[in-house]
């Protein structure tokens, strides 16, 4: 493009000066034509570059992923085709499936033995609640016959201190008019003293009823032998019946600990016999396979045995120098000329900067960091979108592009760099084998 500028420029002069002869030819006007045109194309150049910037590191990138076998063993089958399309959970390849049955059978059978000792526990806690169900039946029966017993001996000795607190209640009124008649010489002190006796003989009755009385009542609240006898069997049922439940539930939710253990380790054992077959993680297929049956995997995230490519869309990424970033944003027009389609423009549009690059990183580490080199290009990658026309292209990932993006400012210039792009275009069609 360059040279075409120049080319054209020197048309211009060698028409003005040699065809029409407008402008005689002398040292100032010929050395004033050579600066107007080294200034013209300088001050051309830095504007296209700054407002119509282009690139010629645009590349499609496609997400891969790869794949590592999260148990290791000995390959035994490898049904995928390379370059052909699978769907999500299609087999990719097969590990030996057989030291891990042989570690989910003997989970499987200490499980069982297990259970048994759990059934076993489980009958030695009925049996408990049984024997427990049956001393309470025993304390309620000595105690509904005790307590009609105790319940009649204590009517028995209210009755009998009501009685003598009626008859003591009568002797010390008489008691009392008794005495006001011996002091009046009304009576004879004999009959007197006959009434006193009464009264203390009456108090003492009542004593002895009052005690009886409260013998019943501690009858009442002890119990007897029998019923003392019954509600401790009843305490020793319950005590057993709480040692065999706790054995049974022991400390984790109900379950028996031994149980839980080797459900947990049963349940590893199977998610490892299912990660012996290696399914695709999505829509995709598996390129340059190198995997045959006979190799060994091995869980190391460092030596995945091959590679997924994702179906995805492309994405088209090119990077440019940070002086012209200032005026690039999303929406921006943009047109694309790969190197596989020698001739063709393609339209595509700025979806967005990303927000930072490889020099830009920091990282923690055991050691400072050193400033980023003076060298150190810095570019900054812009990613593009695209629609049908490349995407039915069906390029592969890493093919190679020219792309061109018009900004706002001194828009005028954007013929120019469509030309340039397009020159760039058919150069396309020169290559080296």
């Amino acid at each position: 493009m360059v040279e075409l500028i120049i080319g054209t420029y020197g048309l211009i002069c060698w028409l003005v000066f040699k065809k029409f002869r407008l402008i005689p030819v002398n040292a100032y006007t010929v050395c004033s034509a050579i600066m107007i045109g080294i200034a013209m194309i300088g001050i051309l150049g830095l504007l296209l570059l700054k407002y119509q910037p282009a690139s010629s590191d645009g590349r499609l990138y496609t997400v891969t992923t790869p794949v590592v076998p999260q148990v290791s063993g000995q390959v035994i089958a490898v049904p995928v085709i390379g370059n052909v399309p699978l769907r999500e959970g299609d087999v990719l390849f097969q590990i030996d499936p057989a030291p891990y049955k042989y570690e989910v059978n003997r989970l499987e059978a200490k499980l069982a033995a297990a259970n048994t000792n759990l059934s076993q526990l489980e009958k030695r806690l009925q049996a408990a609640e049984a024997a427990r169900s049956q001393a309470q039946a025993d304390v309620l029966a000595s105690e509904s016959e005790y307590d009609r017993q105790a319940q009649q001996q204590r009517d028995q000795a209210e009755a009998a201190m009501g009685q003598v607190s009626s008859q003591l209640s009568l002797a010390r009124k008489d008691y009392v008019r008794y005495k006001e008649l011996v002091e009046k010489g009304t009576i004879s002190r004999q009959k007197f003293e006959q009434v006193a006796e009464q009264v203390e003989r009456l108090e003492a009755q009542l004593r002895e009823a009052k005690a009886t009385l409260a013998q019943a009542e501690e009858a009442i609240t002890g119990g007897s032998a029998s019923l003392q006898s019954a509600r401790e069997r009843l305490r020793q049922a319950q005590a057993q019946e709480e040692e065999a439940r706790l054995e049974l539930e022991s400390q984790s939710d109900g379950v028996n600990p031994d149980v839980q253990q080797v459900v947990a380790e049963l349940g590893l054992a199977r998610w490892r016999l299912d990660a012996t077959t290696v399914r695709a993680p999505a829509d995709g297929y598996v390129t340059q396979l190198a995997l045959r049956p006979g190799q060994m995997t091995t869980t190391l995230p460092l030596a995945p045995v091959m590679v997924f490519v994702h179906d995805e869309q492309p994405t088209l990424v090119a990077t440019f120098p940070q002086n012209v970033i200032v005026d690039l944003k999303p929406g921006l027009e943009a047109e694309i000329a790969f190197k596989a389609y020698p001739g063709k423009i393609f339209k595509a549009t700025v979806s967005h900067l990303l927000a930072t690059t490889a020099e830009g990183q920091f990282t923690t580490g055991g050691q400072l960091r050193t400033a980023t080199a003076a060298t150190a290009p810095g570019r900054i990658p812009v990613v593009f979108d695209y629609g049908a026309d490349i995407a039915e292209l069906k390029l592969p990932g890493g093919a190679q592009a020219t792309t061109a993006i018009y900004t706002e400012h001194v828009h005028v210039l954007a013929i120019i760099r469509k030309i340039i792009l397009r020159i760039k275009s058919w150069e396309n069609y020169l290559f080296l084998p």
